[in-house]
């Protein structure tokens, strides 16, 4: 089966009604880094000086003290965290120039090794995925949900600088991301770090230093490097491959061009604080529908967060029960079809029976069914991005949000009349009223 066919079989059961066999839970391996864990140098607030380390993955991808381990506020997959990142700095931080690995739950970073000649200045975060938690409860439905998640950690590391000289990039090669990184491809990884979890890299952030000229990433200079063959010591046997993580193999190798870095701008009304109070919202505070306004300004944030992404619509029950359209611009949205959406929302999002009396859902759609493995990957990772970014936007404005990213059956386009199988809901973001 060639990877096109076997990645269009695994969309099409991550769609249907089969109910997932889960299996046991494997419980969190320990970090395997070696070394002395570093402390990130804490500095005052300086958007013309270093790129601040400690501020970016605190605002982003640090545990939450009292959240029982939670990594981040936004959704992770069921709570499993399958995200971590891997940082490739330059000159022009608060750490030394060198390969690094964060360690989110006690906010340390271990350093891997040394930086190439002429890298760019600032610092490139590589988010690498596993998948062996995330399948045992998910089954056959993780995959999606594993890019779903990488955008939306994509999406907090790109908002949480304190200023500009932000770029991500969705469809670099993995065999780049992963030597650049200093990971081991996945069909060496048991040779080269026995007992550990494979992670597929997926996507990567750049910052910059604000009065420093944006230079290109070079990921190619620091996959040159050597690769680092320190390892902890395994505490349970070697890690079995799982099918999902085979597919994310996939899809890390599906790209058509050379990688694309798009530049990023936070919403104005997202600070710092909003990025830290961001939750994702108990299903009880979501039954009052945001006002209009909110809705059109959220709308508008998650449609044009990634250029050339899905699109997105807004099943809405206030003033009337409608399905809207973000407007061109700043122009009001427009309405796709009357009527409430929201109980066949619940129905498509695995029976999450809530969603019937949500104040409001932000909906992205698009990945017909035979998109090939570079669209699969691209929609997404883009979609994650895109619902993490009006989800920090939610908490800008005190409206509780919570992300939906399990969907079956979900063929809007074949609902709303249109040909069958070219327009699916991908994720959502459902709304309650302002807090």
């Amino acid at each position: 089966m060639t990877p096109d066919a076997a990645l269009g079989h695994a969309l099409a059961l991550a769609r249907s009604p089969r109910t997932p066999a889960r299996a046991a839970p494997p419980p969190r391996r320990p970090y395997p880094w070696t070394g002395t864990p570093l402390a990130l140098p804490a500095t005052a607030p300086d958007p013309d000086g270093p790129v601040d380390l400690d501020h970016l993955l605190r605002h982003s991808l640090r545990a939450r003290p009292g959240t029982g381990g939670r990594l981040r506020p936004a959704a992770s997959a069921g709570a499993l965290h399958p995200v971590r990142a891997h940082l490739l700095i330059g000159p022009g931080c608060t750490l030394p120039p060198g390969r690094y690995a964060y360690d989110p739950e006690v906010h340390r970073v271990f350093r891997r090794g040394p930086a190439p000649h002429g890298a760019a200045p600032g610092v490139i975060a590589v988010l690498t995925a596993t998948a062996e938690r995330t399948a045992a409860h998910y089954g056959h439905r993780a995959w999606p949900l594993l890019l779903l998640d990488t955008g939306h950690a994509a999406a907090a590391l790109a908002l949480a600088p304190q200023g500009p000289g932000v770029r991500v990039c969705l469809d670099a090669d993995a065999a780049t991301l992963a030597a650049a990184a200093g990971l081991p491809p996945a069909d060496r990884w048991q040779r080269i770090r026995p007992g550990t979890e494979a992670e597929h890299p997926l996507a990567a952030v750049q910052v910059t230093p604000r009065r420093t000229q944006r230079t290109a990433p070079a990921l190619d200079r620091w996959a040159a490097l050597p690769l680092p063959h320190r390892t902890r010591t395994p505490a349970r046997p070697p890690a079995r491959p799982c099918g999902t993580g085979r597919l994310l193999e996939l899809l890390g190798a599906a790209t058509r061009t050379e990688p694309t870095w798009h530049p990023v701008r936070r919403p104005a009304t997202v600070t710092g604080r909003a990025l830290l109070e961001r939750r994702s919202a108990d299903p009880a505070t979501l039954g009052h529908p945001p006002d209009g306004d909110t809705v059109a300004r959220l709308l508008h944030t998650a449609a044009t967060a990634w250029s050339g992404g899905p699109a997105w619509c807004a099943a809405v029950a206030h003033p009337a029960p409608a399905l809207l359209a973000p407007g061109h611009r700043t122009a009001a949205p427009y309405r796709l079809a009357r009527g409430d959406a929201r109980p066949s929302l619940a129905h498509w999002a695995a029976g999450q029976l809530w969603l019937g009396g949500t104040g409001a859902v932000l909906l992205a759609h698009g990945c017909p069914s035979d998109a090939l493995a570079p669209q699969i990957r691209h929609d997404h990772l883009a979609a994650g991005f895109a619902a993490g970014t009006a989800h920090a936007h939610a908490a800008a404005e005190g409206i509780a949000a919570r992300p939906v990213g399990s969907w079956q059956q979900a063929d809007l386009g074949a609902s709303l009349g249109d040909t069958p199988d070219r327009d699916w809901v991908l994720h959502g973001l459902a709304l309650g009223a302002a807090r």
